[in-house]
């Protein structure tokens, strides 16, 4: 025994005790998950099955899809076409934003990728709401960006209350979910594989179209679904920004639900929760490491 303490040899547990130690330690982590289903019930599935409810049924319960087929109403079908528009010009300048700058971002020679990542969210770290404000002061007729205008003889700007000034609101603040992804995905690329495919005689356009861009694709992907979503469902921007002269789906259904239409309002969400669905669908599809998931 003394030898064996000396040669510093561990006497091997049995399997049988190994066996209840990894077991016990599972059915613990197991116990820590309670309070995350717990939320998930209380706030995602019951508001889902509410909102499913609602959408199905007429006020004598009765079941029914013509809630669903109110979005066929040339005013919520005209709201839709305007809110697939903006949302799509908006994801495409996101997507032209963030991608040189996420490129920049990934070979900068800082030590340090965390405060690159604060920069880039910081913005966030303030109200949604306060942010749109901000921008409906800048951008009024009165407002900073017209008086620094005026101030060097330079024609003022006359967006406010129009789709450009709603397409500025959602770029600023859904330009984060495009450039985290990328970013995540750009740095996480071997130097090797670009080393070699210049060693071979690739030169810069080459490189990234061959290498970089399809190595991106699913952080490419995952920024498009976070900001296409936000952007096709958003109601506060445009009655922000956009002084409730533009309409669009989200609006229609807010203003559903604030005149006690449950079941118009739920039966058009149940139309937007389709997008959301093939989103998901071609964010699994494309994004088999799940580069978005874990940026929060």
């Amino acid at each position: 025994m003394k030898i064996r303490n000396a040669l510093n040899v561990k006497t091997p547990k049995p399997p049988s005790q190994k066996n209840e130690g990894s077991s016990l330690g599972i059915r613990n982590v197991k116990w820590l998950s309670f309070p995350y289903i717990l939320w998930m019930v209380g706030f995602i599935i019951i508001p889902l099955i509410v909102i499913l409810y609602y959408g199905l049924t007429t006020d004598d319960k009765s079941f029914t899809l013509d809630n669903i087929g109110a979005i066929l109403h040339p005013i919520n079908l005209k709201a839709l076409r305007i809110a697939l528009e903006q949302s799509l010009i908006s994801t495409l300048i996101c997507l032209l934003l963030a991608y040189p700058l996420a490129m920049i971002l990934s070979k900068s020679k800082m030590k340090s990728n965390s405060f690159i990542v604060m920069i880039i969210i910081l913005p966030m770290w303030m109200n949604f709401l306060l942010r749109t404000i901000a921008w409906q002061n800048l951008l009024e007729r009165t407002g900073i960006i017209n008086i620094v205008l005026k101030f060097f003889g330079l024609p003022i700007l006359n967006i406010i209350n129009t789709p450009k000034a709603i397409i500025l609101g959602m770029v600023y603040n859904f330009l984060p979910f495009m450039v985290l992804p990328i970013y995540n995905v750009l740095i996480k690329i071997d130097k090797d594989i670009i080393n070699a495919a210049r060693d071979l005689g690739a030169n810069s356009v080459q490189t990234f179209l061959k290498i970089i861009l399809p190595l991106s694709l699913p952080g490419v992907v995952s920024g498009i679904t976070m900001v296409f979503v936000p952007s096709l469902t958003t109601f506060v921007i445009s009655n922000i920004l956009g002084g409730s002269k533009i309409v669009l789906i989200g609006n229609v259904i807010e203003q559903q639900f604030r005149i006690g239409n449950w079941h118009i309002g739920s039966g058009l969400s149940l139309v937007l929760m389709i997008f959301i669905l093939i989103s998901m669908a071609v964010l699994s599809k494309y994004d088999k490491e799940s580069e978005g998931s874990g940026l929060w």
